[in-house]
């Protein structure tokens, strides 16, 4: 039976238009060797047990350049491999006690509510080498986030109708980021979560895979109609990332956050400066 790889839609008109349907879809993952696909995997994981972003960051750049994927169908199939990745992830946290589950709600509101599904209609509407871009200008953000000293985390305000309504628009942008770019959104939350809400930055990390499982089952869920990702390779991701990520949310309880922000924005600037060197030029029209 074909995989999701070998039933890639048509360009629609607006693609046409944009220029987004000129890109082939990438080479058959079938015939990538399974080691490959499992070591993507496992790296994903830790970054996402270690991060709390999912591991989109290194497995959107991971399926394009190491499996050849299209960028378009890299996006999606990252986001159907991060659920088991962060629910194993959040398992780990949860178990320390780092997941403040009542923002964790109403950030879900809004990220699976509202964001995942804006983000994966755009995933099917903006061009690939402008998805491309797009991300490494959002890792490029974030690791500048990362590298700013904002002071210590003194734990979340209590809720009020304000503090409510920030959570679920946080959650709206997170979302659409993560069915956008396929990187489970918590790009967004953690940094917005330590910064605006003051929660400690293992506490923002397990309540961010929290919200990105839900997220991405329904970004998951429209992408498979749209038959935009390639759920054999998904699945082999995700699974062997859920050992790395439980261990890497262990490792990050008791992390310096400082040696951790250093370390994810190097390599976040890395990955970005590779994808803008490897779309600076426009495809070609056909």
């Amino acid at each position: 039976m074909p995989g999701a790889a070998d039933a890639t839609p048509n360009p629609t008109p607006s693609d046409r238009a944009a220029g987004a349907g000129a890109e082939p879809a990438g080479a058959d993952a079938s015939r990538v060797p399974l080691a490959k696909i499992v070591v993507v995997g496992l790296a994903a994981g830790f970054l996402s047990g270690l991060f709390g972003v999912g591991g989109g960051v290194l497995m959107v750049p991971a399926l394009v350049i190491v499996l050849a994927m299209g960028q378009r169908l890299a996006h999606g199939t990252s986001l159907a491999a991060i659920v088991p990745i962060a629910l194993a992830g959040v398992v780990g946290y949860a178990l320390e006690g780092k997941v403040d589950w009542a923002a964790s709600l109403l950030l879900i509101v809004g990220s699976a509510g509202v964001g995942a599904r804006i983000g994966t209609h755009l995933l099917h509407v903006v061009p690939q080498r402008a998805l491309a871009i797009a991300f490494a200008c959002v890792m490029l953000l974030t690791a500048a986030r990362m590298v700013i000293d904002t002071g210590d985390a003194t734990g979340r305000p209590d809720l009020t109708l304000w503090t409510a309504l920030a959570l679920v628009v946080t959650g709206v942008v997170a979302g659409t980021t993560a069915g956008l770019l396929g990187v489970g959104g918590g790009v967004v939350m953690v940094p917005a979560m330590t910064v605006f809400l003051g929660i400690p930055a293992a506490v923002a990390k397990g309540s961010s895979l929290a919200v990105i499982i839900p997220t991405a089952l329904v970004g998951t869920q429209r992408n498979v109609r749209r038959r935009n990702a390639d759920l054999r390779v998904a699945a082999i991701v995700g699974l062997s990332g859920v050992l790395s990520s439980f261990l890497a949310s262990q490792i990050s309880v008791d992390l310096d956050e400082q040696a951790s922000d250093w370390m994810f924005a190097a390599l976040l600037v890395f990955v970005a400066v590779k994808m803008l060197w490897d779309n600076r030029h426009p495809l070609p029209a056909h």
